[in-house]
C-alpha cells in the first residue's frame, strides 16, 4: 500500500480509538482474544512497546495488521 492508501485509511478506520491503544483495545478492534492480542504483539506481527507493566500499540499498526492479514510474516 502506498502511504496515500494508509492515510486514507487511518482516517476512516477505528476512528472511535485514540492513536495509541492498549491491549484491551487491541483486543475489540480486532475481535480477538486477550491471549492472542498479546501473541500477535509479543510476536512482533503488531509492533507495540511495553511501557512500565503495560503494553502501548499505535493504532496504525493495529491498521496495517487488519489490512494484511493474510501475510504471516511478523513486521521487521
Amino acid at each position: 500500500m502506498t502511504k496515500g492508501e494508509i492515510q486514507a485509511m487511518y482516517e476512516v478506520m477505528f476512528t472511535e480509538y485514540p492513536d495509541i491503544v492498549n491491549v484491551a483495545q487491541v483486543q475489540t478492534m480486532l475481535g480477538v482474544s486477550r491471549h492472542l492480542a498479546y501473541s500477535l504483539i509479543n510476536d512482533g506481527y503488531i509492533p507495540g512497546m511495553k511501557i512500565g507493566n503495560a503494553y502501548r500499540v499505535p493504532k496504525i499498526n493495529v491498521i496495517n495488521y487488519a489490512l494484511s492479514a493474510g501475510n504471516n510474516n511478523p513486521a521487521a
